[in-house]
């Protein structure tokens, strides 16, 4: 591999956040039965005319700018000549030469290196609808709902060289469209799905012949189709053989890409502009408004976040990763520890979710139930250790902070006297070991604090009785 160098162009398609679609006013809702939000427009009866959605074009507008691209005054909507079985006018709304959002770009990190992966361009187009192919034997349906969706199509330029950096520019414009709420990422329901453009070559030669892995809906599934690709690629080279430029299938089941077609060439396509729809005229003031309706996106609140809070830039990254996770976090961080909150949040609750396979909005513990937690670690009430036990029974209940402490006994001892008389008779008891550390053992230490937490049953306020330990035994 060391003598090998690997291209990755990808193409993401966002299904836009629009209660309408594209051209039509039909329902976008997930999950509809089938082929019941299919208006005249969307099933291209004669004389049907698309209208423009103004919403659509705002919310593609919102999404160059959070990717630093260069928004188009000017845009043409194209006619996509190509049978879709599922699209009943028989080509697509799309734009070619003349998209609504020209050049970006994005910044990855990988291992605490960054690296900046250009953005060719984001236009919009219709989606197609949905083939069946598995409710009957003999047969395929075809389910229009998704007919007529708006979708962004963002194509990046050919600058990722591995899975991993193209993992984490997925994972970067996913974040940021759900940051502006202009797409909801959803890839399980295939809202957000990729195109991967695998091509390889000897380090130093021209680029390769490109092969294009369609519609990819998972992180995981872009990781294994990439490798496999580069491995397949780099076999049928050094075999003497030509890689032919097509449209490959990833099949999870195998673990492998498989052809589908030979991949089309633009002039194959015969783009022109739709004669039912006028170029597209923004106004910079429109643009201009927009930008400054703009959240804090990733970047930012990433930068913010270690400013402010005082944290590492891998915990700034998980944090601000996505919105609701980074609102989360900063609701249980308000006036209260960074150290604690980021402890809590990243390691506690994060594997709890994980655990249970689920995402911040449905976490079982809510983010005043955590910083109330919290609060009573940085009163002394309960120690860290009691700390977890309270919060697996958080997890598991409906009971409050202070109804689970009082309920388990868990009140911290933090009256020095109480204190001192378990750390006196903890001494007495080893007169033996006391001699050994005022004669340099100074590592017995840990065996004191470790008999006195038995004694109080790990309700010794760790601060104090390491303070209190150590004093008497230097005396």
């Amino acid at each position: 591999m060391d003598d090998w160098q690997t291209v990755i162009g990808i193409e993401i398609h966002a299904q836009v956040n629009s209660k309408s679609k594209l051209f039509s006013s039909s329902s976008t809702d997930f999950g509809s039965a089938p082929n019941t939000q299919v208006s005249l427009v969307d099933a291209a009866m004669p004389g049907m005319l698309p209208v423009i959605n103004k919403f659509c074009i705002e919310q593609a507008i919102k999404s160059g700018l959070g990717l630093n691209a260069k928004i188009n005054n000017k845009s043409i909507f194209d006619r996509k000549n190509y049978f879709y079985q599922d699209l009943p006018q028989g080509y697509q709304i799309s734009q070619f030469k003349d998209p609504i959002v020209g050049e970006g770009s994005v910044e990855i990190e990988i291992e605490g290196i960054t690296k900046t992966i250009g953005i060719e361009r984001l236009h919009l187009e219709q989606d197609a609808g949905k083939s069946l192919h598995d409710q009957d034997p003999n047969l395929t349906f075809v389910d229009l709902n998704r007919s007529g969706i708006a979708l962004m199509e963002i194509v990046s330029k050919p600058d990722m060289s591995s899975s991993d950096e193209a993992i984490a520019y997925v994972r970067k414009v996913r974040s940021i469209l759900r940051y502006l709420d202009t797409c909801d990422g959803n890839m399980e329901q295939g809202s957000l799905r990729a195109d991967v453009n695998v091509s390889v070559r000897k380090k130093g030669e021209e680029l390769g012949t490109r092969c294009e892995i369609k519609n990819l809906n998972s992180f995981k599934h872009i990781g294994a189709a990439i490798n496999f690709e580069v491995d397949r690629q780099i076999k049928i080279i050094e075999r003497g053989e030509q890689v032919k430029q097509e449209t490959r299938l990833y099949e999870v089941v195998s673990n492998k890409t498989r052809s589908m077609r030979s991949k089309e060439d633009a002039h194959d396509y015969r783009y022109f502009p739709d004669p039912d729809l006028l170029p597209l005229q923004l106004e910079q003031d429109w643009i201009e408004k927009i930008k400054k309706s703009l959240p804090e996106l990733p970047d930012e609140k990433k930068l913010r976040f270690i400013n402010f809070y005082k944290i590492s830039g891998y915990d700034a990254e998980v944090l601000t990763s996505d919105r609701r996770i980074s609102e989360f976090f900063e609701e249980v961080a308000k006036n209260r520890s960074s150290k604690l909150s980021v402890s809590w949040v990243a390691s506690e609750l994060f594997a709890v979710l994980n655990k249970l396979n689920l995402n911040i909005e449905n976490s079982p513990v809510s983010s005043s139930q955590l910083g109330e937690l919290i609060d009573e670690i940085e009163n002394g009430t309960i120690s860290n250790r009691a700390a977890k036990e309270v919060f697996e029974e958080m997890c598991n209940s409906e009971k409050s902070v202070k109804d689970i402490i009082d309920d388990k006994g868990l009140v911290q001892i933090s009256d020095t006297s109480e204190i001192e008389i378990f750390i006196n008779k903890v001494l007495e008891d080893n007169p033996e070991n006391v001699e050994k550390y005022k004669n340099g053992k100074t590592k017995l230490l840990g065996f004191f604090i470790g008999e006195v937490m038995k004694a109080t049953k790990g309700k010794a306020n760790p601060g104090l009785l390491n303070q209190i330990v150590k004093k008497k035994l230097d005396n």
